[in-house]
């Protein structure tokens, strides 16, 4: 596990690319604290670098950027390839013995590459990761990424310079960072408090996306992805010819596919454990886990004194039951609270999921014990677990059936008026309504319901209701380019809405809000992460399962549940979806109220230029006294606001 940088031209074909470029890799230094290495070569316009967390082959061997045997190409990797002892034994068999100078995944990987070409060596790795490749003969740079989106990349034009890097305050440090925000993908901050793949904060740096490397041969040229694995590809056959067993087997397969994972994911050179929260997904991981070892797993959970925020009295239950070595903490407000001020540092772009500081947490209190730790996300969106599905599903069954043309007419009627028109003719009746509904503004509910009429298919439904800003009303100019609920791709053929919206989220809530949370947040105190049920054989079997199954008896993902009750009893995981979050809503009244007003002072809000002060600062009034809950349209202006005063002191610092 490592963090890579590297440069294509511009300043790394003089004399100060091997400094340029050690700089890049200084940014990042959280992400591979264990060494470093720089490899140059001023003539042909190239610089890599490598800040390593050493996992596979401790010694010198595992060292980067990596030469292959041949000479030709030079690495820089960040990720496992879990099945490297697999394909170092084929490749012996197959090419003739290779003179191996150690044991690390990435000189399989790099040889795999030499004697099976790079498309092929991407088929055959089972693993996460991220990559810069330099071919001295050829002349050009390759960038990859794992199928599924765990590891992260960034590149762009910096300059005269073409720049990559595991994330984007690695930039910051080449003398032409300009660092410019992208006001489209700020309007895409504020709909979905993410920004999803290919864009990024900043104009004219990307995201590569899963499954995905591009090519290049010269640094001014606009770089093509190329696929090497289709998510899309995959559900349509899945849906083409679906699982035809019983749903036993169904469960019977899909602990054989998690065991599988599970035995190259359970291989490290370091201590090793898992996430525990109690719930479905994670205690599967660890249930398959401890069969499978004939010791201890090491697992870990945090607690919260507030009811309504805390599982880890369940994950305990379940620890003792599986016999695991397990450790937990219960956090205070306070412990929470002082993660705040680290989040611009944690994240390098602007991120707003609020789970993101329970997610640190519990990351810290692992790297206290192991150097890698096994998560449980992933299993929501394979295996059908938001509520969120059903209710799309079911709300737009209701409003397909009232015709277009009426719904668009009674849209135009309802907004005729202005909110302010509803408010009033609302008040002489408020006295009337209950308790609850007296701090509802009438006038937002007609207006929001008008908007809903206008919805032309269960994706925008979806789209909606994972919305948290319209970003019209939040940012100046807002444009919003394509998303995958958007047209970005075409999404697959697949049997009905439900099946539509769990593929959207597998190619962009996921790994654009899920694994990124749980990167950067481990990476930030230096610990591995890793998500068996991201396995791309199992991703490719459970998008073969029909709702019938993954819905059965009317229970959410129930193939998990089943594998699950084989190893622990029902009682101690059957309950209510918690989810992992904070009570941002009570610290923005109490705790944080004053740093959260100095962020959204309307006078600043105005001279910055991004936002629309009025409804921010209407947001802010309406939770302030209680009339609405608006913590999570509140935290996005607040996570971009905080990042950005940070990153502009960290950018002024570097150039100093």
């Amino acid at each position: 596990m490592c963090g890579i940088a590297g440069i294509m031209g511009g300043i790394a074909a003089t004399s100060s690319g091997a400094g340029s470029v050690r700089r890049m890799a200084d940014m990042i230094r959280h992400r591979g604290p264990d060494g470093e290495g720089i490899w140059t070569d001023a003539e042909a316009g190239i610089a890599l670098s490598q800040r390593r967390l050493a996992i596979i082959d401790l010694s010198s061997a595992g060292a980067q950027p990596m030469i292959s045997h041949s000479g030709r190409y030079v690495i820089v990797f960040n990720g496992e390839i879990y099945n490297h002892g697999e394909v170092r034994t084929a490749l012996d068999r197959d090419f003739g013995a290779i003179s191996w100078r150690g044991h690390s995944d990435t000189e399989v990987f790099l040889a795999a590459i030499e004697v099976m070409g790079l498309r092929q060596a991407l088929q055959s790795a089972v693993g996460m990761f991220a990559f810069g490749l330099w071919d001295r003969r050829q002349r050009t740079l390759t960038l990859g990424r794992d199928r599924l989106g765990e590891k992260p990349l960034y590149y762009g034009r910096i300059g005269k310079a073409f720049a990559f890097a595991s994330e984007p305050k690695a930039f910051h440090s080449l003398p032409d960072w300009r660092g410019q925000i992208d006001r489209e993908a700020l309007a895409l901050m504020m709909r979905h408090n993410y920004v999803p793949a290919p864009y990024s904060i900043y104009q004219g740096i990307r995201k590569l996306r899963p499954g995905q490397f591009i090519v290049l041969s010269d640094p001014a040229s606009q770089p093509s992805a190329e696929s090497y694995w289709s998510a899309r590809e995959v559900a349509e056959q899945g849906s083409h010819e679906p699982f035809q067993g019983s749903r036993e087997e169904a469960v019977d397969e899909v602990e054989r596919h998690l065991r599988r994972a599970l035995e190259g994911q359970m291989i490290a050179d370091v201590p090793l454990g898992a996430f525990l929260s109690g719930g479905i997904d994670s205690s599967a991981i660890v249930a398959v886990m401890q069969s499978l070892s004939s010791r201890a797993v090491r697992t870990f959970t945090i607690g919260f004194s507030e009811a309504g925020f805390n599982e880890a009295h369940h994950a305990k239950q379940v620890a003792r039951h599986l016999g695991t070595e397990h450790t937990e903490l219960y956090v205070s407000d306070q412990d929470a609270l002082n993660v705040v001020p680290q989040l611009p540092r944690i994240y390098c772009e602007p991120f707003s999921d609020s789970s993101q500081i329970p997610t640190f947490l519990v990351s810290k209190l692992a790297r206290g014990s192991v150097t890698v730790a096994l998560s449980g996300d992933g299993g929501d969106e394979l295996f059908s677990g938001y509520s969120r599905y059903s209710f799309a599903d079911a709300f737009w069954n209701k409003l397909s059936r009232i015709p277009m043309g009426l719904r668009r007419a009674s849209a135009s009627l309802a907004t005729v008026p202005s909110p302010g028109f509803y408010d009033n003719l609302a008040a002489g009746i408020m006295p009337l309504l209950p308790r609850h509904l007296r701090r509802e503004r009438i006038g937002d509910k007609i207006y929001k319901a008008a908007s809903v009429l206008n919805l032309r298919n269960a994706g925008d439904v979806y789209r909606r209701l994972c919305s948290h800003w319209e970003p019209a009303d939040v940012v100046h100019d807002a444009v919003e380019p394509p998303t995958m609920l958007t047209g970005l791709e075409p999404l697959p053929t697949l049997p009905g809405d439900v099946e539509r919206m769990m593929f959207v989220d597998l190619m962009s809530y996921l790994p654009d809000d899920i694994l990124v949370k749980v990167d950067r947040a481990a990476m930030a105190v230096s610990l591995e992460t890793r998500v068996p049920l991201l396995d791309h054989r199992l991703v490719a079997f459970a998008l073969s399962l029909p709702l019938s199954i993954l819905r059965a008896e009317g229970k959410t993902k129930w193939p998990l549940r089943q594998l699950l009750y084989r190893h622990v009893p029902r009682e101690l995981v059957e309950r209510p979806k918690m989810g992992f979050g904070v009570p941002i809503d009570a610290w923005l009244r109490g705790a944080l109220r004053d740093w959260a007003e100095a962020l959204l002072d309307e006078r600043r809000l105005r001279e910055d230029g991004f936002f629309q002060p009025m409804s921010i600062r209407r947001a802010w009034s309406e939770h302030l006294s209680g009339q609405g809950n608006n913590q999570y349209l509140l935290w996005d202006v607040l996570m971009f606001q905080s990042w950005r005063e940070a990153t502009e002191g960290a950018s002024a610092a570097v150039a100093a």
